[in-house]
This record gives C-alpha cells, sequence and structure tokens, in this order.
C-alpha cells in the first residue's frame, strides 16, 4: 500500500488516500462504516454485493469546476472514489461514456492523466476547457476583445420563443464568431472555455441564463413547447447581458481553490468499441457510465447546445436501445475494447444506475457481457443513497419512482 497527499472536495488538504490491491479494496469495501452505516454483504451466484452509503449527502459539494448540466451525469465522488484507492498519480484514468466530463475532470484534479470518448461532440467542448482551464483574467480580457457591438443581426427567428432580439443577435453572432475561428485554426483554449461555458448559459430556469423561464438546462425543450411555457407563464424574452452572464459563471466555477492541470490528456469522438487511438494495455482505471435502455433521449435534450456548436444533433451516433439483447450485445463490445486497453491488473468501475423501477438489473447484463473476456468480476457496489428533504419535495423517496442507487460493476483485468 502507498499513502500520499491529495486535492480533495477541491481544496488542498493533508488527507491521505490507501491504494488498494483487489483483495485489500474488496475488504475495504465490506468493513467501510465511515459514515455510521456498516456495509451489508450479500452473495448471488458467486458475486458479492457491496451495499452501503459510500458516500453521503454531505460529500455532494465537490469542485465548482464540475457544475455543468448534463442529463444521466453522476456525482464527482464515485470517480473519486475509485480514483483515490485505486490509482497512482500519473496513471491513465479513463471514461468511453464521458458526458459532460465527471471522470476526465476529476482524474485531472487528482494530478491522473485523463482520457475520454464520447460520441457526442458536444462533450467533447463541455470537458476539454475544463482540464486546464484559463484564469478569470484571460477569459475576461477575451470577452472585451469580441466584438459585441457587430452582432445586430440574426437568422433563427424561432428562437424568439427563449431569447430577447437584442439578445439572440448576441448570442447568433458569438456562435459565428466562434465557429469562424475554428475553421481558421485560431480557437484557443479560452475561447473553447468562452464556448462552453455559453453552451451552458442558452436555456435555463433561473435569471442567470441567456433565456426566459424553461425547463432545467439540460434539457433543452422544443420550440412548441416553450411557446406554451411562455403562454402559460404570460412570459415574455426580456434583454440579457450575455459577456457578463458568461463572466459570472466563469467565476462560479473557477472559485475552489484547487484546479485541474493536465499537461496530458487524449479526448477522443469515437464509438466506444472503436478507440484505436488509446495503446493497449495503457489505462489504469475506467470509470464509466453508458447510455441506459432508452431512458433519455440526449438529441431532444441538446438540440440547442448542438445547434451552437455548428453540429446537426441528428448526424450524432448515439446509442438508445430498447431491446435488452441489443444493449448488451453494445456493452459487449464495449467492455472488449477495455479489455484491449486496460492494463494488467488494471480496474473497470462499470456504474449502471436503476432502470424501469428496478425491474432490470443492468449489472446481471454487464456481468453477462463480460463473459469470456480477460475480466475478473470484484464484486457489485451499490451506493445506496438516502434522498434528501429537496427529493421528496419533488415526490421521489426511496420507495418511490427515481434512481436511488449507484449500482457499479468493478472488474479487474487479469
Amino acid at each position: 500500500m502507498v499513502q500520499t497527499t491529495l486535492p480533495f472536495d477541491g481544496v488542498a488538504v493533508n488527507k491521505s488516500i490507501t491504494y488498494c490491491s483487489a483483495e485489500s479494496f474488496c475488504a475495504v469495501l465490506k468493513n467501510f462504516q465511515d459514515f455510521g452505516t456498516v456495509t451489508n454483504v450479500e452473495s448471488k451466484n458467486g458475486i458479492d454485493y457491496f451495499v452501503n452509503e459510500f458516500w453521503t449527502a454531505r460529500q455532494r459539494k465537490a469542485n465548482r469546476i464540475h457544475e455543468i448540466s448534463y442529463r444521466a451525469c453522476f456525482k464527482p465522488q464515485l470517480p473519486r472514489f475509485f480514483i483515490s484507492r485505486l490509482t497512482h498519480q500519473d496513471d491513465i484514468v479513463y471514461d468511453p461514456f464521458m458526458g459532460r466530463g465527471t471522470t476526465p475532470i476529476e482524474a485531472a484534479l487528482h494530478n491522473r492523466i485523463p482520457y475520454g470518448n464520447d460520441t457526442n461532440p458536444l462533450s467533447r467542448a463541455l470537458t476539454e476547457p475544463r482540464i486546464n482551464p484559463p484564469s478569470l483574467l484571460q477569459i475576461a480580457k477575451r470577452l472585451q476583445e469580441i466584438p459585441w457591438s457587430n452582432f445586430t443581426e440574426y437568422e433563427f427567428d424561432d428562437l424568439l420563443v427563449f431569447y430577447h432580439p437584442d439578445t439572440l443577435c448576441q448570442i447568433e453572432g458569438l456562435r459565428n464568431w466562434l465557429i469562424n475561428r475554428q475553421k481558421s485554426n485560431q480557437l484557443d483554449r479560452v475561447d473553447k472555455w468562452i464556448r462552453m461555458v455559453a453552451i451552458n448559459r442558452l436555456t435555463g430556469h433561473s435569471p442567470g441564463f441567456f433565456s426566459v423561464y424553461t425547463l432545467p438546462p439540460n434539457q433543452a425543450v422544443s420550440v412548441a413547447r416553450q411557446e406554451k411555457i411562455n403562454r402559460n407563464r404570460n412570459q415574455r424574452p426580456e434583454p440579457k447581458d450575455i459577456a457578463a452572464l458568461i463572466l459570472k459563471k466563469s467565476k462560479r466555477l473557477l472559485s475552489s481553490n484547487a484546479q485541474p492541470l493536465a499537461s496530458r490528456h487524449l479526448l477522443l469522438t469515437k464509438q466506444a468499441h472503436e478507440t484505436q487511438e488509446i495503446p493497449a494495455q495503457s489505462v489504469a482505471l475506467t470509470v464509466t457510465s453508458p447510455p441506459f435502455l432508452d431512458t433519455v433521449n440526449y438529441e431532444y435534450d441538446n438540440w440547442l447546445r448542438c445547434w451552437f456548436l455548428g453540429v446537426d444533433a441528428k448526424s450524432v451516433k448515439i446509442s438508445q436501445l430498447k431491446n435488452v439483447d441489443d444493449w448488451t450485445k453494445f456493452i459487449a463490445a464495449t467492455l472488449t475494447e477495455l479489455a484491449r486497453l486496460t492494463r494488467m491488473g488494471g480496474y473497470v468501475a462499470f456504474e449502471v444506475g436503476e432502470v424501469r423501477y428496478g425491474e432490470i438489473k443492468l449489472e446481471d447484463l454487464v456481468i453477462e457481457a463480460a463473459g469470456g473476456l480477460n475480466f475478473k468480476i470484484l464484486g457489485v457496489m451499490i451506493n445506496q443513497q438516502n434522498f434528501t428533504k429537496t427529493s421528496n419535495v419533488w415526490g421521489i423517496d426511496n420507495n418511490a419512482m427515481g434512481t436511488n442507487s449507484n449500482r457499479i460493476v468493478i472488474f479487474q483485468r487479469i
């Protein structure tokens, strides 16, 4: 075992983390009682299930660099739990379905080498600026350099259901300015940061967003749906200061004491089973969560973000599988690729949550999909999270609808 000092919750503290072998890691899960509860260990078909509250609501205050909305993303505490115990400094940590980039960013915060992949180019646009962010001074200076006064026309008038005409001029002007800089190879990390924040601020349910009141920012409604919201609320879009809102959100994202610094990284926009750019047996740990059984419509949710990025959302080949057999084959192809790129003795933590009110146990399908591969199943870790008062306000409790646990299949490459 090796001990080191790592940043925790975004603040550099003298906190000792113990790196575990497979056997000692399982022992940690069995004996884990940091928050007053003892792990319940059950066995099913020869596989151990470790059930406990391995991170709590108190720990949800993570580094603010993570505060970018994206549907079906897990909390930073999940990858941190594995990164801190199963990897060393400068190890490669990977996520083939990186979404908003939680695993790569958490890896960068812990001085690991972040690797990530997602078939949606939006994912890289949200992740890359935050694994090595610019300074607030650089962001403010670039915002002043953008020719806002030249942005006086708009083309997409159907978007006026979301934005005041002056605001839409600014949004379209910024969008075109960024796209042109990308085409001319002038887009630098400050531009990418501004683009990332703008994507995150496009629509939302508070004054901090560019739009009139709508659904939370991880789910962009259709134009027709927004027209109905506007009628029901008797609301009209008001003008917004785009540059000021981008700077305000940037201050928030960069307000934690520790920031990621990834001098080395690899981010891909590929299918999860086609990542030849990653060398064989190079990855120490994969922490990921695949698309579930057609529970989230990523194309519908992200159509406006993709528009701002200059991407046709319909062209993005996101797997949305309803059939159990098709989903299992999809996972098998992904695990086959992970078996290739994971180093000997390395780990895969495969989070599958809960779907269809627990009627289908996706961990069973993941275990089935791993059959014949060079993986040893260490067990299934179930982080049983008690819902907060806020959750109960929304009508969700541990006996009702909603995901109330993380279900994580843990493999070791042999």
